[in-house]
Protein backbone atom coordinates (compact mmCIF):
# COMPACT_ATOMS: atom_id res chain seq x y z
CA UNK A 1 0.00 0.00 0.00
CA UNK A 2 1.30 3.32 -0.38
CA UNK A 3 0.70 6.54 1.54
CA UNK A 4 -1.02 9.42 -0.47
CA UNK A 5 1.49 12.03 1.61
CA UNK A 6 4.76 9.74 1.98
CA UNK A 7 7.11 11.66 -0.17
CA UNK A 8 9.78 8.65 -0.44
CA UNK A 9 6.24 6.81 -1.85
CA UNK A 10 5.81 9.20 -4.51
CA UNK A 11 9.56 9.41 -5.34
CA UNK A 12 9.88 5.52 -5.50
CA UNK A 13 6.59 5.02 -7.88
CA UNK A 14 7.89 7.97 -10.33
CA UNK A 15 5.25 10.89 -9.35
CA UNK A 16 8.14 12.93 -8.42
CA UNK A 17 11.51 13.08 -10.46
CA UNK A 18 14.70 11.49 -9.31
CA UNK A 19 17.90 10.59 -10.29
CA UNK A 20 17.22 6.60 -10.99
CA UNK A 21 20.19 4.06 -10.63
CA UNK A 22 17.93 0.87 -10.97
CA UNK A 23 14.06 0.23 -11.08
CA UNK A 24 12.10 -3.07 -10.68
CA UNK A 25 8.43 -3.47 -9.89
CA UNK A 26 9.13 -3.16 -5.72
CA UNK A 27 11.68 -0.78 -5.77
CA UNK A 28 13.55 2.12 -7.28
CA UNK A 29 17.20 3.40 -6.21
CA UNK A 30 18.34 6.94 -6.58
CA UNK A 31 20.73 9.10 -5.89
CA UNK A 32 20.68 10.88 -2.34
CA UNK A 33 20.24 15.02 -3.38
CA UNK A 34 22.16 15.59 0.19
CA UNK A 35 24.68 13.02 -0.40
CA UNK A 36 27.26 12.38 2.29
CA UNK A 37 29.85 10.99 -0.68
CA UNK A 38 30.06 10.72 -4.39
CA UNK A 39 26.97 8.03 -5.30
CA UNK A 40 25.41 7.82 -2.18
CA UNK A 41 22.10 6.44 -2.85
CA UNK A 42 18.78 5.25 -1.51
CA UNK A 43 17.15 1.54 -1.89
CA UNK A 44 13.30 2.99 -1.67
CA UNK A 45 10.48 0.12 -1.76
CA UNK A 46 7.40 1.14 -3.80
CA UNK A 47 5.62 -0.32 -1.50
CA UNK A 48 5.19 1.92 2.11
CA UNK A 49 6.56 0.23 5.01
CA UNK A 50 7.46 3.00 7.74
CA UNK A 51 10.61 1.12 8.85
CA UNK A 52 12.66 -2.32 9.02
CA UNK A 53 9.90 -3.29 11.08
CA UNK A 54 6.90 -3.09 9.08
CA UNK A 55 8.99 -4.11 6.15
CA UNK A 56 8.36 -7.84 4.58
CA UNK A 57 10.67 -10.21 4.65
CA UNK A 58 10.64 -10.91 0.95
CA UNK A 59 11.13 -7.45 0.64
CA UNK A 60 13.75 -7.03 3.55
CA UNK A 61 15.91 -9.89 1.58
CA UNK A 62 15.54 -7.98 -1.53
CA UNK A 63 16.84 -4.49 -0.25
CA UNK A 64 20.35 -6.31 0.52
CA UNK A 65 20.40 -8.21 -2.65
CA UNK A 66 19.68 -4.50 -4.57
CA UNK A 67 22.31 -3.19 -1.95
CA UNK A 68 25.15 -6.31 -3.35
CA UNK A 69 24.16 -5.41 -6.71
CA UNK A 70 24.37 -2.03 -6.81
CA UNK A 71 27.36 -1.59 -3.93
CA UNK A 72 29.42 -3.90 -6.77
CA UNK A 73 28.62 -1.54 -9.10
CA UNK A 74 29.65 1.42 -7.22
CA UNK A 75 32.98 -0.23 -6.71
CA UNK A 76 33.92 -1.24 -10.16
CA UNK A 77 32.02 2.22 -11.69
CA UNK A 78 33.29 4.83 -8.93
CA UNK A 79 36.53 3.55 -7.70
CA UNK A 80 35.08 3.89 -4.08
CA UNK A 81 37.32 2.41 -1.39
CA UNK A 82 34.35 0.81 0.59
CA UNK A 83 30.54 1.02 0.94
CA UNK A 84 28.42 1.66 4.20
CA UNK A 85 24.49 0.74 4.19
CA UNK A 86 23.08 2.66 6.68
CA UNK A 87 19.37 2.05 7.74
CA UNK A 88 17.89 4.01 10.64
CA UNK A 89 14.74 2.88 12.24
CA UNK A 90 12.84 5.69 14.41
CA UNK A 91 13.53 9.56 15.23
CA UNK A 92 16.27 8.76 17.97
CA UNK A 93 18.08 6.14 15.68
CA UNK A 94 18.44 9.26 12.77
CA UNK A 95 15.46 8.66 10.86
CA UNK A 96 14.02 11.59 9.31
CA UNK A 97 11.14 9.98 6.71
CA UNK A 98 8.66 7.57 8.27
CA UNK A 99 9.47 5.45 5.03
CA UNK A 100 12.17 2.36 4.83
CA UNK A 101 14.94 3.01 2.98
CA UNK A 102 18.74 1.88 2.62
CA UNK A 103 21.26 3.59 2.32
CA UNK A 104 24.13 2.92 0.19
CA UNK A 105 27.65 5.74 0.95
CA UNK A 106 30.63 4.72 -1.55
CA UNK A 107 33.37 5.15 0.69
CA UNK A 108 36.84 6.88 -0.54
CA UNK A 109 40.17 7.11 1.72
CA UNK A 110 40.28 10.79 3.21
CA UNK A 111 36.48 11.68 2.30
CA UNK A 112 35.87 12.96 5.94
CA UNK A 113 33.01 11.31 6.41
CA UNK A 114 32.79 8.59 9.61
CA UNK A 115 29.70 6.21 10.91
CA UNK A 116 31.23 6.11 14.47
CA UNK A 117 29.90 5.30 17.92
CA UNK A 118 31.46 5.43 21.36
CA UNK A 119 32.57 1.62 22.33
CA UNK A 120 30.93 0.84 25.75
CA UNK A 121 32.74 -1.67 28.18
CA UNK A 122 29.87 -3.63 29.68
CA UNK A 123 30.75 -6.35 32.13
CA UNK A 124 30.24 -10.05 31.08
CA UNK A 125 27.19 -9.89 33.32
CA UNK A 126 25.53 -7.44 31.94
CA UNK A 127 26.22 -8.83 27.93
CA UNK A 128 24.76 -12.20 29.24
CA UNK A 129 21.69 -10.27 31.48
CA UNK A 130 20.98 -8.47 28.03
CA UNK A 131 21.42 -11.58 26.20
CA UNK A 132 18.83 -13.19 28.30
CA UNK A 133 16.57 -10.79 28.08
CA UNK A 134 16.65 -10.81 24.16
CA UNK A 135 16.36 -13.83 23.86
CA UNK A 136 13.51 -14.91 26.29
Amino acid sequence: MRKDDCIFCKIANGEIPSKTLYEDPEFRVILDLGPATKGHALILPKEHAGDLYELPEESAAKAMTLAQKIGKTMVQKLHCDGLNLVQNNGEAAGQTVRHFHLHLIPRYVNDGQSINWKPGKPSDEELEAIRKTIVQ
